[in-house]
């Protein structure tokens, strides 16, 4: 029992520092890994060598999966130049596993050592998030010696022995117990390494070990397949595609496991060595006999997974893609799509109100409160998605943007609500009663809303830019909307000391509107303090004042 602890330890450990080296570096390069990938989709094999690149660097096959599926369902490339970056991915993963079967073992006290100190005395900067990723690649090294010593022992003994041993002349079994070993240990690295382990100890054959390296490479296109299962189907389709073309080179290879062990195996040094090029040379032979099909296998797995079309008009989130969780950099940048979808709804909601007040249209009325509905269920997908992303692996910068999108959604949802209370007071105060504003009065009204389209249009702007300019223009436009509400509140002051009628009939509601549309624009324009905060470009009473207005805001 407690050589099976050890073993289990041991390969835990190494799943762990996998995980460590995963999210270190994606903390550290995420942001630059996207611009490789999207930049690098010239044609099919500059996408492939750019998946070698940031599969050797995120140590997981898998990682650069879900990164590129995400990459197809927000449009930013094509499914065949998916395709092409995966083939490209299993070689580096193939890469990594050949360089760890070297003996690094005295690299792991080093690399644990010197990650250690940079991660405990600079653990916000750039430096320690470089730590945290030498800690992972220590622990990898060292859970490959625990588990060299751990298999000894525990393999040695007869039960366990004659249960491997049944493994033999049964590809298929041992390539089903590779996948699955692959799945649960969420990457095939680590699998492939255990294996390798355990050939060079003489605990499986080799001839057993080859197989599950095979099972262990379609076990990591199952994995992503599984991972986006609930994705949107541009995301599935690249997982489906890659799981595709895993299987095809399983079922063309794995005849040949013979020959590899009469013809190249005798002129290879050990076993960890046989093991860990086999896996090499599968991946290579099919990612460049089979890159030349990514356009077939695209359509292919289009035909079985088709797009269903959407109505135009569909108000679901639309950019807030699951797989693309573990990659933090990129969840942030669906969130932040995600919520300027939001902001659009408010725009249609904002734009719509004008209508209802001008040609007391009652249908557009309920149309555009049961967008307010629309507005609340945006605003809580995001706030869950937001929570779902890793607040440890997000960078200072990631942080502060992580924050803005929480407080823009925020701000979002308030507006609209305070637009349904305006409409359901236009329905109530002027429609159903049969009222009108006085011509002076709607003018006012109609200058205001025009002010607060084109203050959330640049709002919007400053959102997704972060321009300090726009930011500081639009608080500009904040002190000015305050004065035209108050010149215009004293206006109508004067209009009902003048005793016009409709001035008399409508100034409870006029009075309100003008003060909703007010705070409103306050919502909209909030928007630019953290910029200008970050910027250093707040002056201390705007900055008391942003800071009062998240406490009222709470």
């Amino acid at each position: 029992m407690k050589h099976l602890l050890n073993l289990l330890a041991a390969v835990a450990l190494l799943v762990w520092g996998t995980q460590l080296v995963r999210t270190g570096v994606l903390r550290v390069f995420g942001a630059n890994l996207r611009k490789i990938l999207v930049q690098s989709m010239r044609n099919r094999f500059t996408a492939a060598l750019s998946g070698i690149g940031v599969t050797a660097l995120v140590q997981s096959s898998t990682a650069t999966s879900l990164m590129t599926s995400s990459f197809v369902g927000q449009g930013l490339i094509t499914l065949p130049a998916a395709l092409a970056v995966m083939r490209g991915a299993d070689i580096g993963t193939a890469l990594i596993s050949v360089l760890f079967s070297a003996d690094l073992s005295w690299l792991s006290p080093m690399f644990i050592f010197v990650g250690v100190v940079l991660f405990i005395s600079r653990a916000s900067s750039p430096a320690g998030r470089v730590g945290r990723v030498l800690i992972g690649l220590g622990l990898m090294l060292l859970a490959l010696q625990l588990v060299v010593a751990a298999t000894e022992p525990l393999f040695s003994a007869p039960a366990v022995r004659a249960l491997l041993a049944s493994l033999n002349s049964d590809v298929l079994l041992e390539i089903t117990i590779g996948a699955a070993l692959a799945i649960v240990a969420y990457s095939s690295l680590a699998v492939v390494l255990l294996v390798a382990a355990m050939a060079s100890s003489n605990v499986v054959p080799l001839d057993v070990a080859l197989g599950l390296v095979l099972g262990a490479n379609l076990g990591s296109g199952l994995l992503a397949v599984l991972t986006t299962a609930k994705s949107a189907m541009p995301v599935r389709q690249v997982t489906v595609g890659n799981l595709v073309f895993k299987a095809l080179g399983v079922a063309v290879v794995a005849p040949f496991i013979g020959l590899w062990l009469r013809h190249v195996q005798p002129q290879i040094p050990n076993a960890t060595h046989g093991v860990v090029l086999f896996h090499l040379a599968f991946n290579v032979v099919i990612s460049v006999g089979f890159i030349g099909l990514t356009q077939w296998v695209a359509k292919l797995v289009t035909k079985m997974l088709p797009v269903p079309t959407q109505p135009a008009a569909s108000m679901r989130p639309h950019h807030l893609d699951p797989s693309a969780l573990p990659t933090p950099s990129l969840a942030i940048s669906n969130a932040a799509r995600e919520a300027l979808h939001q902001a659009d709804v408010v725009e249609t909601m904002l734009i719509g109100t004008l209508d209802v007040i001008r040609n007391n249209d009652l249908r557009l009325a309920q149309e555009l409160r049961q967008l307010d509905d629309t507005v609340d269920e945006l605003y809580s997908a995001i706030k869950y998605y937001m929570t779902r992303i890793s607040r440890e692996a997000l960078g200072e910068e990631e942080s502060r943007r992580w924050t803005d999108i929480i407080s823009f959604t925020i701000n979002m949802e308030q507006i609209g609500d305070i637009i349904e209370r305006v409409i359901i007071d236009i329905e109530d105060k002027k429609i159903k009663p049969q009222r009108n504003f006085s011509e002076a009065g709607m003018a006012e009204i109609v200058e205001l809303h025009g002010r607060l389209v084109a203050n959330l249009r640049l709002s919007m702007s400053v959102f997704l830019n972060g321009n300090v300019r726009d930011a500081q223009k639009l608080l500009e436009e904040k002190a000015r909307f305050r004065d035209l509400e108050r010149a215009y509140a004293s206006t109508h002051l004067d209009r009902l000391s003048d005793r016009t009628t409709l001035s008399i009939e409508t100034s409870s509601l006029h009075i309100d509107l003008i003060s909703d549309l007010k705070r409103i624009n306050s919502h909209i324009c909030s928007i630019a303090y953290p910029i200008l905060e970050s910027a250093g470009a707040l002056a201390p009473s705007r900055l008391r004042e942003s800071r009062l207005g998240k406490i009222e805001g709470s």
